[in-house]
């Protein structure tokens, strides 16, 4: 299915996109769900139509390392959800970070990166790419003066997250991108924390977007995978170079086939997360166990204006700190019931964890101190439940804890 207008003066919506674009019943036997393919390799008509395919001469699929059908669609869809010429999807949301990095890096450049940071993404860029002679900076990126005194004339790539992970902090999109094209350097957004549902940063300036699908885009904890998004150019090299010959990171027929399904609610899906999210918050912050809350939808979130600007909601992420510090926290996490223990965020069940001790343990306690990644802070990505269920359980546990 094309991106019809059916006569009206604009394009069809997100959810609609989401679930239509680029398929077509009647070119897989009336099958009204897009079939997996199942196949490591393409067959050719000819000895010269796959001497053609291999030169670039024409385009169809050759081996499934790089590209197979349902992978297509999936990444067909996400461009347009992103707003995007192009889109690649991989095995992991790592894996889509390695990729690009790989390929626009050589020895000699440097990265700026913003100092909050996802913990493996952090270890990549300051302990991975450091060892093939690749400079990585970190920056403040909230202080539009500190992105500029990072920047040198081999800065290649200006990377962060928005929000970021786990504090929630908020990067203006727009202002940085200004500095960083200004040095000629391209610009790579994480958006997994809202999504392309909440979040468009290639609208704001970004060069490229990138995403764990393991979180909201496939929304059910039941699959690994990762996507980059951006113009056609820089992702068929990332395509041929990235993910052909430097990592192998080819996302599986059926893990594209489960992201595509996901898709198909995941605007739906954002609304819950985001009112749930509010009403979880709005209690956080009433709670007399509670030191610290960050969430975009308070009143007093510091990055509140920023946050309207370039969110269409809130999302689904809030980190917290108890009065009582580290052991307060961890109180906490195991007085709940409902509620689970568990690293990943974006699933239908609501989750809690430690970055200190689990998803940010790479960074050393020094720099996450620095970095605003207390020993004490708890992450929580509120899930699909019944809101009154959520709300009810997480009273229950900081009751425990005063």
């Amino acid at each position: 299915m094309a991106n019809e207008d059916f006569g009206r003066n604009r394009p069809l919506g997100f959810s609609t996109r989401a679930i239509h674009l680029g398929y077509d019943p009647s070119t897989a036997q009336g099958a009204l769900t897009p079939p997996i393919y199942l196949t490591s390799t393409y067959a050719f008509e000819s000895a010269e139509d796959g001497a053609a395919l291999f030169r670039g001469e024409k385009q169809g699929y050759i081996y499934g390392r790089t590209k197979n059908p349902t992978q297509t669609l999936l990444e067909q869809r996400l461009a347009s959800l992103e707003g995007g010429e192009a889109g690649l999807v991989v095995s992991s949301g790592i894996g889509a970070i390695t990729a690009t990095c790989w390929t626009l890096l050589s020895a000699g450049d440097e990265v700026v990166f913003d100092q909050t940071l996802y913990g493996s993404t952090y270890a990549f860029l300051t302990k991975g790419l450091q060892r093939f002679g690749v400079k990585a900076v970190p920056a403040d990126m909230t202080n539009l003066a500190m992105v500029e005194e990072a920047l040198t004339p081999n800065t290649k790539i200006v990377f962060f997250e928005s929000p970021a992970n786990p504090n929630l902090r908020v990067i203006d999109i727009a202002k940085v991108a200004e500095i960083a094209h200004g040095r000629k350097a391209l610009v790579m957004v994480d958006n997994t924390f809202c999504s392309p549902a909440l979040q468009n940063p290639l609208a704001f300036g970004a060069d490229l977007v990138v995403h764990s699908a393991t979180k909201f885009l496939g929304g059910h904890g039941d699959l690994l995978g990762g996507a980059v998004i951006g113009r056609a150019e820089l992702i068929n090299q990332i395509r041929g170079v990235g993910l052909r010959w430097l990592t192998g990171a080819t996302i599986s027929p059926i893990n594209a086939f489960l992201i595509l399904r996901g898709l198909k609610t995941l605007e739906i899906r954002m609304q819950r997360h985001s009112q749930s999210a509010r009403a979880v918050a709005e209690l956080l912050a009433s709670h007399p166990a509670v030191a610290t809350i960050s969430y975009p939808g308070l009143a007093d979130f510091p990055y509140k204006e920023i946050a309207a600007r370039q969110m269409r909601d809130t999302g689904g992420l809030i980190a917290l700190e108890l009065k009582g510090g580290h052991d307060a926290g961890l109180k906490l996490m195991n007085r709940l019931k409902l509620i689970t223990r568990a690293v990943s965020l974006g699933d239908a069940e609501t989750l809690i964890q430690h970055p200190a001790s689990m998803t940010h343990a790479a960074y050393p306690p020094e720099e996450r101190t620095k970095h605003g990644i207390s020993e004490g802070l708890v992450r929580m990505s509120v899930g699909l439940e019944n809101v009154d269920d959520i709300l009810d359980d997480l009273t229950q546990a900081l009751d425990g804890v005063r």
